[in-house]
């Protein structure tokens, strides 16, 4: 299926304008009430009337490609569409306060937050979870912290954190911000993780293994079980990446599997809206024993009313208050609206969707059968001009050049919101642009609003804000 995205231009063949270009009056500075020296001697603001603001905001979006315009399927990103009554719960203006309030004043706000520290703690098999950190990334370091903390409070000075080579490149950036060593991990042939490489890897300096499972090939870590008791026999911890927690819930809980500490993406995992990289929200749930290292403050309740109360041997803050609010409460929102039942429902369908898809492109797909998401191969084509072309048929393309233990990695994920008819779009795309030749390929996106940029420039002469462009 071919796509046409909306191009908005003027008779000089640029885009739509800016609003200041548009038309602008001249703003009153006479009574100003700032020094002469801080006051402007003109100043000139966009003057429209509602329907031509509306009008060049509608065209803006047009422009665009979310996932509320087609398939989206960007491997280890879990964009979901965002339920839109997430939106409208998180917009109730009493839920707007200011986070230094005491906590006898917000008691609703307190129980909201208590409530999703047990839904998270129930969905990952955790004893304790922190709402505080503002992101996935935030979210291992403070899980990082924890596990550091735990092991100087019991004397043992360990220097090193295990990472498979599959890991998200935040593992590895958290394990060295907070102080440790990284010992890259190198998977086996089946794609998971290697047992003799592991017992290699482990030592007396081991203070935690990062680990994702479902890992980034789609692919479920068989040996979990066994992995787990090898980690604590060397006196480690097992920390769970939480990025992939889209394929188990309802089903399995990384607790159970042997995980001392997990984070949550829930603006991934419980669709609220992390498009353009944020916002986010990275709760970060832990077993009993590690729960007096958790960050202060927590919520607690206690004869039926909610307060605040510091962790024993805690951590300190990792965040202005008690986490990102809104994000917070739109992940609330998803999981109560969707319950146990509706959870399971989802986790089913990814994993459907994903093992669907691959059996439909022309691509090469090495392993399987998968989770969530799978990776497929560009081959003899670049997997970025692949992407490029696939925005020609209408969708999203999937996440390039990742993992490398793939070679063009065509990293695919189409979640659960897809139904039969988009997963077959999507096929139909990939398999067209399978089909394609190179010229093709270098050409486009033809399409589309915004064509091919010159990447390698663009990265090296930053343009942060909007200048205007010489004639030439």
């Amino acid at each position: 299926m071919n796509y046409d995205q909306a191009r908005w231009t003027d008779d000089d063949e640029r885009y739509e304008p800016l609003l200041s270009e548009k038309h602008t009056a001249e703003a009153d500075l006479d009574d100003a009430p700032l020094p002469d020296e801080l006051t402007r001697d003109s100043l000139e603001l966009p003057d429209l009337s509602e329907p031509e603001l509306a009008r060049h905001y509608t065209r803006l979006s047009e422009m665009n490609y979310g996932v509320d315009s087609g398939p989206y399927p960007l491997g280890s990103c879990t964009m979901k569409y965002n339920p839109k009554f997430t939106e409208d719960v998180a917009a109730i203006e009493a839920g707007a306060v200011h986070p230094d309030r005491s906590p006898e004043s917000v008691q609703g706000n307190l129980e909201l937050l208590y409530d999703l520290q047990d839904y998270l703690g129930r969905i990952g098999g955790m004893d304790a979870v922190t709402l505080q950190p503002p992101a996935g990334a935030a979210g291992e370091f403070t899980g990082v912290l924890v596990a550091k903390a735990y092991h100087e409070h019991n004397g043992d000075e360990r220097s090193e954190i295990i990472v498979p080579e599959s890991a998200h490149g935040t593992n590895f950036a958290s394990a060295a911000l907070a102080g440790f060593d990284v010992v890259s991990l190198p998977g086996g042939d089946d794609g998971r993780v290697d047992l003799d490489a592991l017992e290699s890897a482990l030592s007396d300096e081991t203070a935690l293994l990062m680990l994702t499972n479902p890992n980034t090939l789609g692919l479920f870590e068989r040996d979990i079980e066994e992995i787990s008791e090898m980690v604590h026999d060397a006196g480690g911890l097992l920390y769970y990446d939480g990025a992939n927690l889209n394929a188990l819930l309802g089903r399995a809980r990384p607790g159970d599997m042997g995980f001392d500490i997990m984070h949550y993406n829930v603006h991934k995992t419980f669709a609220t809206p992390h498009g353009g990289g944020g916002p986010g929200a990275g709760p970060v749930g832990v077993v009993g024993e590690l729960a007096p290292f958790l960050p202060k403050p927590q919520v607690e309740k206690r004869d039926g009313t909610y307060d605040l109360f510091d962790p024993e041997h805690s951590i300190g803050k990792v965040h202005g208050s008690l986490g990102n609010w809104l994000v917070l409460v739109k992940a609330y929102a998803y999981i109560a609206r969707l319950g146990d039942p509706g959870l399971a429902d989802a986790s089913a369908k990814a994993v459907l969707n994903a093992n669907y898809l691959a059996s439909q492109i022309e691509y090469e797909v090495p392993y399987g059968p998968f989770h969530h998401e799978f990776v497929a191969s560009a081959g003899d084509q670049d997997a970025a001009d692949v992407a490029k072309r696939m925005l020609d048929y209408g969708v999203h393309p999937p996440t390039t050049k990742w993992p490398e233990i793939v070679g063009e990695a065509l990293m695919t994920e189409p979640t659960e919101i897809e139904n039969k008819t988009t997963l077959d779009q999507l096929a139909d795309a990939f398999n067209a642009v399978a089909d394609e030749d190179q010229d093709a390929l270098a050409a486009a996106p033809e399409r589309t609003a915004a064509r091919r940029i010159d990447q390698t420039g663009a990265a090296r002469n930053l343009r942060l804000s909007w200048q205007a462009l010489d004639d030439e």
